[in-house]
């Protein structure tokens, strides 16, 4: 058997792996398996198959990580903009509110915090974000 003939045999082993685990790491290895295939098929030396395999990982877990982190700043929760009931207020600006049949710890939004306290404390209430096991509350729906 040809030296790219297992190359890509373990480009295809670990496409199947990354079918089962998804995250896209093994997809990383495994184009580079098979860049490493493409390098052998040209008959270059091993050297350079090992050198085009380990650039082109290198190569991508850099995408990979960028990707990530942008979709990470990217990302918004369902959660946002849906209504909560509040059950209590604090003397200290923050509330108890009753939100997916769960009690949470609630502040108001920073902006809102300065308005007058007896608008601020009378109607709907909705998340703007989440911060840790907190929820931001406006009076604004946020979509």
């Amino acid at each position: 058997m040809e030296t790219y003939s297992y190359w890509f045999l373990l480009a295809l082993l670990l496409l199947g792996l990354e079918m089962a685990t998804t995250t896209f790491y093994l997809l990383v290895l495994s184009v580079a398996m098979a860049v490493a295939g493409l390098a052998a098929m040209l008959a270059a030396s091993m050297a350079w198959q090992l050198l085009l395999c380990a650039l082109t990982v290198i190569a991508g877990n850099l995408f990979l990580r960028r990707w990530k982190k942008s979709q990470v700043a990217e990302a918004w929760s369902l959660d946002v903009g849906q209504p909560v009931q509040v059950l209590t207020w604090h003397e200290n600006g923050t509330a108890r509110v009753m939100y997916r049949g769960a009690g949470w710890d609630a502040w108001l939004d920073a902006e809102e915090a300065r308005e007058p306290a007896c608008l601020l404390r009378d109607g709907i209430f909705y998340i703007k974000a989440i911060r840790g096991s907190s929820l931001i509350l406006t009076h604004h729906k946020h979509l």
